[in-house]
């Protein structure tokens, strides 16, 4: 295989066909290239669903209440449910094996914080410690609430970066004194989140804190909690639907009544994406292994036809000495070069055309189209195989001719 005679004859051979060569390399090169551009579409399109999830814990569910649409035990319809501390207890107690993080939850909007000479409004909203794993935040200076601040009932809060940025603006906005609608809270921490700007304009307070000046009769919002990770996904849906059951006897809601009180599960959505991801990847599955069948078919066709070409050429070699090993083996190492070479040209150009359209496909909700390299190297080898057994059967026909039929053939 490193004999240089070989391989000087070898691209002596393809200099001499240049047509030849580039009608096989095409085929190659135009197969890992579609090969490369349709997995990266696809990691697109899954990396959009993951970011649609990235803003909370995929393991989260949120209660919600509403008003009532249907009468029930005598109570009219239109009546509005009013979460307590207590629904916090019946939770918890109810199911400790299964809840994993958990946080009432009540929110303030449209709230204005000053600092100094900046101000700007807000969403702001009372929580427990626990609501750091909710959102997936990530503290980036200081700390997060804690449970000694529900306690003592403390005016502190930790601020989105985006707030920070607002009310600081290069500046560190840790230990500084923010106003809230006319009172006076200590930032703690400073968060990002995955979610993106949006959630990093929220502000943590102490759920305690709020609830004394907002909700003085011990009214809670929503709640929030994350299921035990081990449950699996038919399993957290099973515990969400017989959440939404007991809430609503509890707050004599009619069981078919949609809009009183509402349950969020995280787990849905992910069965959804994940049910859609898996028929998207057997699509793109199914139609990366046609474009390699069809990249197989095009190299067999074009061996063949090289083979049948060079007739004559190999006659003249083996009466000149040439041994049919030697014949065989010089066809098969033309079919794996050329093989190599374009399907690698394949992968750099489809790389490079997906960084290049990058940023342009967010539009089409393709988001970071890439594709593993192991992937597109594993479809290369498989049309290196490909080519190496297309060059062979040709090539092994061909050398078993005599030479005086091979230097006879039209």
């Amino acid at each position: 295989m490193f004999d240089l005679d070989r391989w000087i004859e070898i691209f002596q051979t393809l200099s001499k066909n240049k047509l030849r060569t580039a009608l096989s390399g095409f085929t190659i090169a135009f197969a890992i290239l579609l090969f490369t551009l349709l997995f990266g579409v696809g990691n697109g399109l899954k990396h959009t669903f993951e970011k649609q999830f990235a803003g909370d814990s995929q393991n989260s569910i949120y209660i919600y209440s509403g008003r009532t649409t249907k009468p029930f035990k005598g109570f009219q319809s239109g009546r509005r449910i009013q979460f307590r501390n207590d629904d916090s207890k019946f939770l918890n107690e109810k199911f400790e094996d299964k809840i994993q993080f958990f946080s009432p939850n009540i929110q303030r909007n449209n709230v204005q914080a000053i600092y100094k000479g900046e101000q700007n409004r807000y969403t702001v909203r009372g929580v427990y410690p626990d609501y750091q794993a909710l959102e997936s935040s990530i503290i980036e200076e200081g700390r997060f609430l804690s449970y000694l601040d529900l306690k003592k009932r403390a005016k502190v809060v930790a601020i989105g970066k985006l707030v920070e940025k607002d009310l600081f603006g290069q500046l560190s906005g840790l230990g500084k004194e923010i106003n809230l609608d006319g009172i006076s809270y200590k930032v703690i921490g400073v968060f990002s989140d995955p979610g993106g700007d949006r959630d990093e304009r929220y502000i943590y307070a102490p759920f305690t804190t709020i609830q004394g000046i907002y909700k003085p009769n011990d009214e809670v919002d929503r709640f929030g909690l994350t299921f035990n990770p081990k449950l699996k996904v038919d399993e957290a849906i099973t515990f969400s639907n017989l959440l939404t059951k007991l809430m609503k006897e509890r707050h004599d809601v009619e069981p078919r009544d949609q809009g009183a009180i509402r349950v969020r599960n995280y787990a849905e959505g992910t069965k959804k994406v994940q049910q859609f991801m898996m028929v998207l990847n057997i699509i793109i599955l199914f139609i990366g292994i046609g474009t390699l069948i069809a990249g197989i078919i095009g190299i067999s066709n074009i061996m063949v036809y090289i083979v049948k070409e060079r007739t004559k050429e190999l006659g003249i070699r083996k009466a000149l000495g040439a041994t049919p090993k030697s014949i065989i083996g010089m066809i098969m190492l033309e079919s794996i070069f050329v093989t190599a070479v374009s399907g690698y040209a394949g992968l750099l150009i489809g790389i490079f055309t997906l960084k290049a359209l990058g940023d342009s496909l967010e539009k089409y909700f393709i988001i970071n189209p890439s594709v593993e390299t192991y992937v597109v190297v594993g479809a290369t080898i498989v049309l290196v195989i490909a080519g190496t057994i297309a060059g062979y059967i040709p090539a092994k026909r061909a050398a078993s001719i005599k030479p005086i039929v091979a230097l006879n053939d039209e």
